[in-house]
């Protein structure tokens, strides 16, 4: 996920301030009281006991009375916290969205820091991630939510989804990770393109690294950074305003904060020796039954996720109804093109959510 630069201050000192503060301060805990009242608009953000630890959540929307849209951000690691109010705005007048910073990521790795010998497992996330259904079903009078996840998140969103069908009205997916990450497929997707443009640097890059799978946790990073550099040459740019942080989230403390958690999470998701989370995603493993019907958008231009695989996996299943969309000029990561017909597809397809 595209982030804006912000200065980094040393990890150390930052997050000793951090804990200062947070002793000066306590931090913000979300209510536990049932909001229905048509109309009336909601803003919060605060924690709540997720998996036994303080998980951040923000939650806002023009009434208490819309379907409740649960976002699981991607990554792992990357949070759209910081970035919400102008990414999603529009979405609010529709629906209430509720968004939680996972176990090692944010605001909830900020208050609870997690090291490297401390793993994440699919099915802890899987079951935070049901945990944070349930309070904001029970938080806004719903007994199902909407479940809504891009990337890493379509992944952890189908294992959320197959576990507990009963809190959800639909998945919505896009990118949909199907096994692993950026696989054969991607690299020579990758590579080609950069051989067409004569890319010598990135042509030497990628044939430093070689094909997957690989067990050195920098080389996903070095495909991704080219990826996401030729996926622009042919997708509409997000607007630069999308990735400016909410007040609260541009402090160096945050800063510092996010960025551990990310590599944290990142490492945690490719490991060591290739052998992270990642490499033992396989969607085709957890059956092709569904009992919430399945929606899944896909960018023509993703060199990641690519549409091919997300095809077969979408052709395989079987939901109460299910759709696949195709944006054109749309690549990996959110953009105007995917998030308008993410939205075409909230509204038109899975409608009201009580």
């Amino acid at each position: 996920m595209p982030r804006p630069p912000i200065p980094y201050c040393a990890l150390l000192s930052v997050l000793l301030a951090a804990g200062a503060a947070r002793a000066a301060a306590p931090d913000p805990q979300l209510p536990d009281t049932v909001c229905t009242a048509p109309g009336k608009p909601v803003d919060e953000q605060g924690y709540v006991t997720i998996g036994g630890i303080p998980q951040w959540v923000r939650i806002k929307g023009a009434s208490c009375a819309n379907p409740v849209l649960l976002l699981v951000h991607g990554g792992p690691g990357n949070p759209l916290t910081p970035y919400a109010d102008t990414v999603y705005q529009a979405w609010e007048r529709d629906f209430t969205l509720v968004q939680w910073d996972q176990r090692g990521a944010g605001k909830t790795y900020q208050r609870t820091p997690m090291t490297d010998d401390q793993p994440l497992t699919i099915e802890r996330l899987r079951d935070d991630g049901i945990e944070a259904a349930r309070y904001a079903a029970r938080r806004f009078g719903k007994r199902k939510v909407i479940l809504f996840g891009g990337s890493w998140s379509s992944a952890l969103g189908v294992y959320m989804a197959k576990a507990s069908p009963a809190w959800f009205c639909a998945f919505v997916g896009t990118a949909q990770l199907v096994r692993g990450f950026a696989g054969r497929d991607s690299y020579d997707a990758g590579l080609s393109q950069a051989r067409a443009a004569g890319d010598g640097d990135a042509v030497a890059k990628l044939d430093k690294i070689g094909p997957p799978p690989w067990t050195d946790p920098r080389s996903p990073g070095i495909l991704r950074r080219v990826l996401r550099k030729y996926e622009a040459m042919s997708t509409d740019p997000a607007p630069q305003a999308w990735w400016r942080p909410a007040p609260g989230y541009d402090t160096p403390e945050y800063e510092a904060a996010y960025t551990a958690g990310e590599d944290y999470s990142w490492l945690q998701f490719v490991g060591l020796h290739g052998d992270g989370i990642g490499s033992r995603i396989d969607l085709y493993k957890l059956g092709p039954s569904f009992d919430v019907p399945v929606y899944m958008l896909q960018g023509a231009q993703d060199l990641v996720t690519m549409p091919k695989a997300s095809k077969a996996y979408y052709d395989s299943i079987r939901a109460p109804k299910k759709d696949f969309v195709l944006v054109d000029r749309a690549g990996h990561d959110p953009n105007p093109p995917l998030l308008a017909a993410q939205y075409r597809v909230l509204k038109d397809k899975v409608g009201d959510c009580r």
